[in-house]
């Protein structure tokens, strides 16, 4: 199955003890790159999570958002640091005598120095809210990969659409090569006759210099391997199943193939000598550039 390397998946669960949120969502990337953001009370779980996640995407700039709530508690416990308040306090004596100034010093005065109050995490995350953690992420997983797999279907049809279209203009092209070479010499006959003001023309110089144009203007090769492009990208695009090994890097090798239609398409347009084929050869490019754009979507 050919994937997208956007999607989104979100999965939720509850309990009288917990509540456990995940949401994954992606974009375009050259390479896999996962970013997750989590409390710092399941922190240690993030290896895991990691590993778990490769069942998932390949390639791509993924973002994993967890939110894990304890229902037992607040989960965070108030602070006092008494030596820190001494230290203000022994300033303060200082200040007074210093100067000899009064002042009246209340519990809700001193409580907001800094650092007299620190709140902290107070919940420990045992080693077996693991798995409901990994059911969760599994879940949203599930419907990440649905996501991707709906616009990689979408993105099939419209890159098979445009093969179509670009073997329709590479066989414009075929069928007009022939006919460039004779017109050619028709018009090459037709110019020294009218040069030589006779009909004693050697054919055989004009059978050379035809030759020598042909062998400039032919782009049988490009067409052929064009033809060939366009069979490899048609059957990786007909995989059904998503199997291990090459089929993973479906985008990377599309992205090749792309890059080699392209440079047989500039040497098509390069050597084009007719504003037919030259106005065909930008329409292959132009196909060829809304293929590679598309390709880029590919995981």
């Amino acid at each position: 199955m050919i994937y997208s390397m956007t999607g989104f998946g979100r999965s939720e669960y509850s309990d009288e003890a917990r509540r456990v949120i995940i949401e994954i969502k992606s974009v375009n990337h050259r390479y896999c790159d996962v970013n997750i953001k989590l409390p710092r009370s399941i922190s240690r779980f993030e290896p895991e999570l990691r590993k778990r996640l490769k069942n998932y995407v390949e390639r791509g700039k993924v973002d994993v958002f967890i939110t894990y709530t304890s229902l037992k508690s607040s989960g965070y416990l108030v602070k006092y640091d008494k030596e820190i308040l001494q230290q203000y306090m022994d300033h303060f004596k200082a200040i007074e005598k210093d100067f000899g100034l009064e002042e009246e010093y209340k519990p809700t005065v001193v409580a907001r120095f800094p650092d007299v109050f620190t709140v902290e995490e107070n919940f420990y995350v045992e080693d077996e809210e693991y798995q409901i953690i990994e059911k969760v992420l599994d879940e949203a997983g599930a419907q990440f990969m649905e996501s991707r797999a709906k616009e990689g279907a979408n993105l099939t049809k419209d890159l098979l659409d445009k093969m179509d279209e670009l073997e329709e203009l590479t066989c414009k092209v075929e069928k007009l090569a022939p006919k460039i070479i004779e017109e050619y010499q028709a018009k090459l006959t037709e110019k020294v006759a009218n040069l030589l003001d006779t009909a004693n023309i050697d054919e055989n110089r004009i059978v050379q210099e035809v030759t020598i144009y042909a062998d400039r203007v032919a782009v049988d090769e490009e067409l052929v391997r064009l033809h060939s492009h366009i069979k490899a990208v048609r059957d990786m695009l007909s995989q059904t199943d998503k199997q291990s090994g090459d089929s993973n890097s479906i985008g990377r090798r599309l992205d090749f193939i792309v890059q080699e239609m392209n440079r047989e398409a500039n040497t098509t347009l390069s050597k084009s000598d007719t504003l037919a084929v030259t106005d065909i050869g930008i329409n292959m490019k132009t196909c060829i550039e809304k293929v590679r754009e598309q390709v880029q979507n590919l995981e």
